[in-house]
């Protein structure tokens, strides 16, 4: 893939999230919103620790998205609940949070942070 800027990573994650969350209604699963953008002013900036999260996190480049996963009304929280979901969104080029300890964490990489 050629270089592309942040806007252009922001614009692609939009339209793979569409893609991650009508896989999962396929497929039988149900999603509510998780944690999406870190506000820096709530949260700091790109490389600064305030409250929870990394200091640099995808998230605050509006690149990362966790997500609630169910499945027939029941809340699953372990990262192997989510690697159906995780490798489909790796095969559209996403890097999944279940590679590090976070299992229901969606991003895109920019600049080394995912």
């Amino acid at each position: 893939m050629s270089y592309e800027t942040l806007l252009q990573k922001q614009f692609r994650f939009t339209r793979l999230t569409v893609l991650l969350l009508s896989w999962a209604h396929d497929h039988g699963y149900e999603l509510t919103e998780g944690d999406g953008y870190r506000d820096p002013r709530v949260f700091g900036p790109i490389g600064t620790r305030r409250g929870y999260g990394e200091s640099n996190s995808a998230h605050k480049h509006r690149l990362a998205h966790d997500w609630n996963l169910f499945r027939d009304g029941v809340y699953l929280t372990s990262t192997e609940d989510h690697r159906p979901l995780g490798e489909f969104w790796e095969s559209l080029g996403g890097t999944w949070g279940g590679r590090f300890q976070d299992g229901n964490h969606y991003s895109i990489e920019h600049n080394g942070i995912a």
